[in-house]
């Protein structure tokens, strides 16, 4: 699966964005030491714009921005053989870039998006604007490598594709292993108000005020 069946797939961006602000809230529970968290949102990223961003430590990463002209969201898989890095002096895999509409092109340019040298390093870029009925991506060639990952799009958004709480208790399992309640992950993904039973059934040792500071980055309904 590359990026064109990863846009067939993904939900409205409003979907996109209320599963981004549950997968935050759960990692704020499940990892209240920021660095370690692989999802993050930040309702106040800049004026009238969202992020939502995941990384997991090791050099592959997301961020989608919710603004005004509508959602950008770009994606790298750092040993995808279409990365920047793929030749010298790094350079984006041709179309990654050249059909985002310029109401979305200031965020391709974002500094911190880039890499310290100023190169785009992603390996997907996918977006939607307000007027569109669906998601678009560049007119990418992705190459066959007999891989049905090659640029990283489908484990990258896996999470986001799949939208339930049975496939973040696998992920939480994985990652964080741990294996919360079924139920309050549940609640945490219908963006149900947390309450410190809610919490603790997720984890024991955290309390409900601890997390006050995130629930108001996410932007979680309270």
């Amino acid at each position: 699966m590359t990026v064109y069946e990863v846009i067939a797939q993904l939900p409205a961006a409003e979907i996109v964005r209320a599963r981004s602000k549950a997968m935050a809230m759960l990692d704020a529970v499940l990892s209240p030491e920021w660095e370690f968290r692989y999802y993050s949102y930040d309702r106040q990223w800049a004026p009238a714009e969202e992020l939502a961003s995941m990384k997991d430590g090791s050099g592959n990463d997301y961020v989608i921005v919710f603004s005004e002209p509508g959602v950008y969201a770009q994606a790298t898989s750092h040993e995808s053989p279409i990365s920047a890095y793929r030749v010298s002096p790094p350079a984006p895999w041709p179309g990654l870039f050249d059909s985002l509409p310029q109401t979305l092109r200031p965020f391709a340019q974002e500094a911190a998006f880039l890499d310290p040298n100023g190169v785009q390093r992603a390996t997907v870029c996918l977006w939607r604007e307000v007027t569109d009925s669906e998601w678009k991506c560049g007119n990418v060639q992705v190459p066959n490598e007999d891989e049905e990952d090659t640029d990283g799009a489908e484990w990258l958004f896996g999470l986001l594709l799949e939208g339930s709480a049975e496939a973040y208790l696998e992920f939480a399992e994985d990652y964080h292993e741990v294996v919360p309640a079924l139920d309050a992950v549940q609640h945490v993904y219908d963006l149900r108000p947390l309450t410190q039973e809610v919490v603790s059934a997720l984890n024991p040792a955290v309390r409900l005020e601890d997390l006050a500071d995130d629930i108001t980055q996410i932007g979680y309904p309270v």
